[in-house]
């Protein structure tokens, strides 16, 4: 039977003091630090160490989209074969990471990923996440065999990311937003929404090599906001989910409330600026506004989505230029 090895990688910032760790029920664990790092950084790290560390047929299990999605969906194949180049013709990131766990996995041959949602109680995610943040935190490695002594404090925001000030994350902030799907094609995959998320990676692409420190910031609303998501993460570009409150989802239809929870899992950090979720359609629609004017306070570009013609778009592309300026906010038409 293959051996199944949890991992996860923590950061105190994005970036920061970085953590990462890997264990296997009942048996080895280990965990180690970096600093600086980045939490995408700490989720390669981890995997890489446990294929390293573990030998015979391996499963490794991680709460990360971005490790899981690597394998699951062959994005080392296209990185090949470009030489190392992501679709938007950038270097991939975190490559000195990337190269050496894709070399492992394909010499091997037996060794798969599994996602697993975090934070959800399971007990091993739970475990390797509070070995990653007190390597983060201590900035200091452990090993050993069988459950650990002492464990470090969980991760309770759910996310690595240590934002600060007004919880915005340090980085160039470029937000997000615009149409929802009825406008954009409809629910399903479309053209329209694909050209709209192909749109949106080169804006992000090209904004990129101007601030390698860009950071997306994504409401993760059905729509634009989740293309914006998606788009960061095909540039190969952090994303933080800036969220009205929490519970957004529980009244999308289940498929939509799955791929909100990868895009979640996948966010280097998580900002919920209402934490009471709203008890009426009113009170949302004031939350979102608020988070509206958290993200127009705290971005230095923004992108929005519109036709033109939709006239609570075009009140958002206008507060946006209004905080940010006419030349910092970029219109794009679906």
């Amino acid at each position: 039977m293959a051996t199944s090895a949890y991992t996860d990688g923590a950061c105190l910032g994005n970036p920061g003091p970085g953590g990462w760790a890997w264990a296997v029920e009942g048996g080895p664990w280990a965990s180690g630090a970096e600093d600086p790092s980045t939490n995408q950084r700490m989720e390669i790290r981890a995997a890489l160490e446990a294929v390293r560390a573990l030998d015979g047929e391996l499963v490794v299990v991680s709460d990360s989209t971005y490790v899981v999605n690597c394998f699951r969906d062959r994005w080392w194949e296209g990185w090949l074969a470009r030489g190392w180049v992501s679709t938007a013709r950038k270097p991939v990131a975190n490559r000195d990471l990337w190269e050496p766990l894709v070399e492992l996995v394909r010499s091997r041959g037996d060794v798969g990923f599994r996602w697993v949602k975090g934070h959800s109680g399971n007990a091993m995610n739970d475990l390797v996440d509070r070995l990653a943040v007190d390597a983060a935190t201590s900035q200091r490695g452990r090993s050993g065999e069988g459950p650990p002594e002492s464990l470090g404090r969980a991760d309770a925001a759910g996310t690595a990311c240590r934002p600060g000030g007004d919880g915005a994350p340090e980085g160039h902030l470029v937000a997000v937003a615009g149409h929802r799907p009825p406008e954009l094609g409809g629910y399903g995959p479309n053209p329209v929404a694909d050209g709209v998320r192909r749109r949106l990676q080169e804006v992000l692409a090209a904004t990129a090599e101007l601030h390698p420190d860009l950071v997306v910031l994504s409401g993760l609303g059905l729509g634009a906001e989740q293309l914006g998501a998606e788009a960061a993460a095909a540039a190969g570009l952090p994303y933080v989910a800036v969220l009205a409150f929490p519970g957004q989802e529980s009244v999308w239809p289940e498929a939509s409330r799955r791929r909100y929870r990868e895009l979640l899992d996948g966010a280097a950090g998580q900002v919920v600026v209402q934490s009471r979720a709203p008890a009426t359609a009113r009170q949302a629609g004031i939350a979102l506004g608020r988070r509206d004017a958290w993200l127009a306070r705290h971005a230095d570009e923004a992108v929005v989505v519109w036709d033109r013609e939709d006239p609570l778009v075009g009140r958002l592309a206008r507060s946006f230029a209004d905080a940010l300026g006419e030349t910092e906010v970029w219109l794009l038409e679906p």
